[in-house]
């Protein structure tokens, strides 16, 4: 069965839809994510919280011990992200969307939980690109994780 665009947002209930949160991990695609939750938030007046979540932190760096150069590069790396979020964040808000960036830092799939229980999140955006086999066995799939532990509804944007 095929839905159109209308059929399917009323099937998922999106004019209820207040908070959205959108994955973005800065791997390719993510101006892609960001325009599928731009249309959907515009057309029921949600709000967008794009987020992006950063490695956790060696457990040296931030701290006195281990090389400074590390940590310089890690605060670096992590400035630069958080720019790009915010960037993403303000095109949004000068399209008419009410936006906020974030910039959070931990294990990925307990982060998005985490963050979309705060937020009272009522849907979750994330991309999937397409891996083959081995990536899959030992990495995993951080869209399938999300669809595996999320309570909230997710809608998975293909990338590839």
């Amino acid at each position: 069965m095929e839905f159109g665009q209308s059929e399917l947002y009323s099937t998922l209930n999106l004019h209820k839809m207040k908070n959205i949160l959108v994955t973005v991990d800065f791997d390719k695609g993510e101006e892609l994510i960001i325009e599928k939750a731009y249309q959907m938030a515009n057309a029921f007046g949600s709000k967008l919280w794009l987020m992006h979540i950063a490695a956790p932190d060696p457990d040296f760096v931030g701290y006195d011990v281990g090389p400074e150069y590390i940590r310089e590069s890690r605060a670096s790396e992590l400035r630069k992200e958080h720019r790009l979020i915010q960037k993403y964040s303000e095109a949004l808000k000068n399209r008419g969307v009410d936006t906020e960036g974030l910039l959070v830092q931990g294990a990925t799939i307990e982060m998005i939980i985490e963050e979309s229980k705060k937020l009272n999140v009522d849907l979750i955006i994330a991309g999937h690109h397409d891996h083959g086999f081995l990536y899959k066995a030992f990495v995993g799939s951080v869209s399938g994780e999300i669809i595996k532990k999320s309570k909230i509804p997710v809608l998975i944007v293909p990338l590839d």
